[in-house]
């Protein structure tokens, strides 16, 4: 009977270590465990940041093949590490990212998953559109999500000027975009044009007002009055730009004789 009972406690200890965690997987539930403290957005943001290290990784096997397996044919190969950044809600993220390069050792080549995270696009976004939504440079860090202590610690590129930076090269561009585009396919009920004072300049506005009500920025100039010519050389470029002006259309003004003169010449 003794021996039978021994037996089985053997057994069972044999099952216990054979179903016993591994350690790769005990470090994991100690990394994810203390990530949770930081809540879940923080858990999700390593969990992300693993995924892309994987992603990073394939790009450079595609690139170079397998590690470890020689291919004389390859036309790169791994070129180590080296410091680079990648942007992470609202911050830019230092990390060691993988190099390569041809083969023959005439150049570097682009890994396309480190282009994607490292592109900083989205960060002028953030910054125009929680500047826009009355956040100051100096509270700009308080109004990004939690991404844990350990990535908060380490990011960069949210000090006030940084912010002040990504807000000027955005509006820079927004307003490039504004006022280059195509107007030929706009239906417009009503063109409004008014004059807006700062300091000692004078922007003429102008703006659409479709058919269905919605309304569109069309272009502004920059002046030291609100004069006939400024205000013709805004309407002429919306008519290079395509917009119809032999249709009707009401255009709706603040009393100026300048702007009146001008629409009457356009």
């Amino acid at each position: 009977m003794s021996k039978t009972y021994q037996t089985r406690r053997r057994h069972a200890r044999q099952a216990a270590e054979d179903v016993a965690v591994p350690h790769t997987v005990t470090m994991a539930m100690e990394h994810i465990a203390a990530s949770m403290k930081d809540g879940l957005l923080a858990l999700a943001v390593q969990s992300g940041l693993a995924v892309m290290f994987a992603l990073l990784e394939e790009d450079v096997s595609a690139l170079c093949g397998p590690r470890g397996k020689h291919n004389p044919d390859r036309s790169a190969v791994r070129h180590g590490h080296d410091a680079g950044s990648v942007v992470l809600g609202g911050r830019k993220l230092p990390i060691r990212r993988p190099r390569v390069r041809t083969a023959d050792g005439t150049g570097e080549i682009s890994i396309p998953a480190y282009d994607v995270f490292s592109s900083t696009e989205i960060l002028d976004e953030m910054a125009l559109g929680k500047m826009l939504g009355k956040l100051s440079t100096r509270r700009y860090r308080l109004g990004l999500e939690p991404v844990g202590t350990s990535v908060e610690q380490a990011s960069t590129g949210t000090s006030k000027s940084a912010i002040s930076r990504r807000f000027v090269a955005a509006t820079e561009r927004a307003l490039a975009e504004m006022i280059s585009a195509d107007l030929s396919g706009l239906d417009l009920a009503a063109l409004m044009l008014d004059g807006v004072h700062f300091g000692e300049h004078t922007c003429i506005v102008a703006l659409g007002i479709g058919i269905d009500g919605t309304k569109y920025p069309l272009a502004l100039v920059e002046g030291s009055t609100e004069n006939a010519t400024l205000a013709r050389e805004l309407i002429v470029g919306l008519r290079e730009r395509g917009l119809d002006v032999t249709a009707p259309i009401l255009v709706v003004l603040d009393g100026s004789k300048a702007l009146r003169r001008a629409v009457l010449d356009v």
